[in-house]
């Protein structure tokens, strides 16, 4: 028999919500959630913010499709603050994070290419997670992304994730870039260290090799600063790719540039049906309105900071048989946990509390970044509750 339906991709819990207000999300009877994944780092202001309504509302009445073919205020606006406020000399608007990563590795070559040189290989990381396209999960090359679509995409090396020596013994004469995220977090919440990071860009200038930084879950304020690189002073990546945050819930993803790099990408080079269309660009423009604010960043650090100390004074140290440490910057933080990560994750949903599995057995929490302490004193209770009911 023929059946239709969602094709089934996704291993979806059976849970569904009707509406969302700040950090909490509300199934359709009205039973309460404390939202800390943020649909995996993605709704910064938390649902419905009314500033996000109303650019939506008010543009969707005006215009919300206008091809690249003719020029779009609402980019020119955007780019202008994430340039003003970043490394970046240009900003390739796109749709998804792994558009944005794509539209990099594309950049990478080409740039190469215009120097009549060979280089064509980027070195990744491993236990990296770059997007779900052909050419991302090549670049992140784990088996269980890879399985089942073979002949993979060549051109991609790897190495152990902040391990700058197997990096050097990697690069030859084909070696083009580097491409890692600044803080891994599928993988596990791993924040790359601060003299790998100093180290790598120093190696990558040496060596003529482009720098690329995926910043897909970790920039746009989630680490407490606008993008993760910036807290490593005199770090000059040549490229950055952004998403998630950066469209406060709206499909939305940008690739951050250098001059070197935004010389090579000339007109016809690449581009996007939807990218950076103006529905996209009213959201943004809220968005970076709010993350750029100074105190906004300050409240960032100061919450995560308080949240990451509560959960080891209140939690890891009450039960070290179910979980061990806390990793993290910002509000990008992970519980580890001893025992098997979804048994946790399933008990603390239980308390109304919405968490979401990583890498290294780990519980992931990615809160809005409007986080208060209230709801770092809510979610800690919940937390402390659910593992005081596993024996």
């Amino acid at each position: 028999m023929k059946q239709e339906g969602i094709l089934q991709v996704y291993n979806s819990i059976d849970l569904s919500f009707d509406h969302g207000d700040g950090v909490y999300l509300y199934t359709e009877d009205g039973t309460r959630y404390l939202d800390f994944t943020s649909g995996i780092g993605v709704t910064c202001l938390g649902h419905s913010h009314p500033g996000l309504v109303s650019a939506i509302r008010d543009q969707a009445g005006k215009l919300w499709h206008c091809s690249n073919l003719f020029k779009i205020k609402g980019q020119e606006i955007v780019a202008k603050k994430i340039v003003d406020n970043s490394f970046a000399n240009s900003v390739f608007f796109c749709n998804s994070g792994a558009e944005a990563v794509e539209a990099g590795i594309k950049a990478i070559r080409r740039y190469f290419y215009l120097k009549k040189s060979k280089k064509y290989k980027i070195i990744c990381v491993n236990n990296a997670f770059h997007g779900r396209t052909f050419a991302t999960i090549s670049a992140a090359g784990q088996e269980k992304l890879l399985d089942g679509f073979a002949p993979h995409l060549e051109g991609f090396e790897h190495v152990d994730f902040n391990n700058l020596d197997a990096i050097k013994e990697k690069v030859d004469d084909n070696t083009a870039g580097i491409l890692i995220e600044t803080v891994q977090g599928e993988g596990g919440i791993t924040p790359a260290k601060k003299d790998y990071l100093k180290d790598l860009g120093k190696f990558a200038k040496e060596n003529d090799l482009l720098l690329f930084f995926d910043e897909v879950q970790c920039g746009v304020g989630r680490t407490g600063k606008f993008l993760a690189v910036d807290w490593v002073k005199n770090l000059e990546p040549n490229l950055v790719s952004i998403a998630k945050g950066i469209g406060g819930g709206f499909p939305l993803g940008a690739l951050l540039l250098d001059t070197k790099v935004s010389k090579c990408m000339t007109k016809g080079s690449h581009g996007s049906t939807f990218g950076g269309n103006p529905l996209g660009m009213a959201v943004a423009d809220v968005v970076l309105n709010n993350v750029l604010k100074e105190d906004f960043l300050d409240h960032v650090r100061e919450v995560g900071f308080n949240l990451r100390k509560s959960l080891m004074e209140n939690i890891v140290k009450k039960y070290p048989k179910l979980v061990c440490g806390v990793r993290g910057i910002g509000l990008m933080i992970g519980l580890e946990a001893v025992v098997d990560n979804t048994i946790l994750i399933q008990a603390i949903r239980n308390e109304r509390l919405l968490t979401v599995k990583a890498g290294f057995n780990v519980i992931r929490m990615l809160p809005p970044l409007i986080l208060e302490m209230k709801h770092v004193d809510e979610a800690v209770q919940k937390i402390d509750k659910a593992l005081g009911k596993i024996k």
